[in-house]
């Protein structure tokens, strides 16, 4: 996300830099570079160039010349004013009544129904809920039968009504179902169309007048560019929503409306769509954002969702057989799969400080896993457990099991022999992963 506008950025910063002298001149030209940047990475041109006045405002007014680096000094001037463009802090989703009632809106195409389906499954498990998923779409077919197979992947429950075709009477019946089944959270899926027109804007007027919801979310597509603003303006006006979800955000790489939307229509951006998995929901925080723009990394992000797919427990059983050097591909096999459900492998790396850049001409392919699980599947369980009786006949039985060659076999077995030998070291040197975890979620209460 944001590679060409994090590119373009480099470079304004390069032309500060590569001065031997930092004037009030090349001040300007360097910011006059950023504001191309923003422009050509689809941002309102108002919201540009008042990001840049007050850039420049604060800088001369910090001694950015005078400065010891300057260039360092710009960059987090640009960094503070990038976050407070999107907003400053981030924004929680209002969960308030009983049953807590949220009304997705948005066009269709903007993934409203697959991000109600993740919204649900989040609050679920993060928040012990029991959604109620509502299909509000009866023009669709396709959207109704959609909802239901998320709804069945992630186990809560989906009302429709056969062969109804209002939907504000669907919505109403929905709140009592939700009432009387002791359903603390609804969630609405409501029709779009292709653009705006009055017809489906009267009729989320009215669903949002008969259920009273205490969130209205903006569904947007952030790949449509400066068209998603204009949008969000005309559901705003007419619904006041509060606030936005950006999707398909990993697919953007100029990123132009998660800077211009929170300006244009004054409402937050409160998440942010990651990749086509049910787990690809991200909250917005806008100094995190301001972070991955700048190339600095989001290590909190990273942590927080490693933390989400590792167990303390299991990671206290996972140390003490790393210590005892009885770590095997079953362990191997639930580590890579727990990576996976992680998000998109590249997105994951460039968390990492330093490394976005590193990495951003490398194809990283997220089946890269599949012929190492190919291998590993075709193992017995006695040889998952005790990889040095592989050798011989086995290593080519498994080859011919898994589709690939004998010397793929012998490499993952050497790959892994290295990897068990240097966790034994790891953790007989420092601390066990528990622990880790345990210190990453005492470093996010710290900020």
């Amino acid at each position: 996300m944001f590679e060409k506008l994090s590119d373009r950025l480099e470079r304004s910063f390069k032309l500060l830099k590569g001065q031997g002298r930092i004037t009030e001149i090349n001040v300007a030209e360097t910011l006059k570079d950023v504001r191309r940047a923003l422009i050509d990475a689809d941002v309102n041109y108002k919201v540009a160039k008042t990001f840049t006045d007050n850039v420049k405002q604060k800088a001369l007014g910090q001694n950015v010349i005078n400065a010891i680096e300057p260039g360092q000094l710009m960059v987090k001037i640009v960094h503070d004013e990038l976050a407070t463009l999107m907003g400053g802090q981030e924004t929680p989703l209002r969960i308030e009544g009983k049953p807590a009632i949220i009304l997705m809106s948005g066009l269709q195409g903007s993934g409203k129904t697959t991000f109600t389906g993740k919204l649900a499954k989040k609050l679920k498990s993060e928040k012990a809920m029991r959604p109620l998923l509502v299909a509000c779409d009866v023009y669709r077919p396709a959207a109704i039968d959609q909802l239901k197979v998320l709804a069945d992947s992630i186990g809560v429950e989906v009302y429709t009504e056969d062969g109804v075709k209002d939907p504000v009477a669907i919505a109403k019946r929905a709140i009592e179902h939700a009432k009387a089944n002791h359903n603390d959270l609804v969630i609405v899926d409501t029709a779009g169309r292709l653009a705006v027109d009055e017809e489906m804007m009267a009729e989320i007027e009215a669903i949002k007048k008969a259920i009273n919801p205490g969130e209205i979310l903006f569904v947007v597509d952030a790949m449509t560019g400066q068209d998603a603003v204009n949008t969000a303006r005309t559901f705003n006006e007419r619904l006041d929503f509060g606030g936005v979800v950006l999707t398909k955000l990993d697919g953007d790489t100029r990123g132009g409306a998660a800077l211009s939307i929170r300006s244009v229509v004054d409402k937050p951006i409160k998440f942010i769509g990651t990749g086509e998995s049910l787990d690809g929901i991200d909250i917005f925080y806008p100094a995190r954002m301001a972070d991955r723009i700048l190339g600095m990394g989001d290590i909190v992000s990273l942590v927080e969702r490693a933390q989400q797919q590792f167990d303390e427990k299991e990671a206290e059983e996972l140390a003490k057989k790393l210590k005892r050097n009885q770590f095997t591909f079953n362990d191997f096999l639930k580590q890579i799969q727990q990576v996976k459900r992680m998000g998109n492998i590249k997105d994951l790396a460039a968390m990492i400080p330093g490394m976005g850049k590193a990495i951003k001409d490398i194809d990283i392919d997220n089946n890269a896993f599949k012929g190492i699980e190919a291998i590993i599947s075709s193992m017995t369980p006695y040889e998952r457990e005790h990889p040095e009786v592989i050798r011989g006949t086995r290593v080519a039985r498994i080859a011919k099991g898994s589709g690939t060659q004998i010397q793929d076999v012998s490499r993952l077995l050497k790959q892994f022999d290295q990897i068990r030998k240097m966790m034994h070291t790891m953790t007989n040197m420092g601390p066990n992963p528990a622990a880790m975890m345990r210190q990453m979620r005492q470093m996010r209460r710290k900020r």
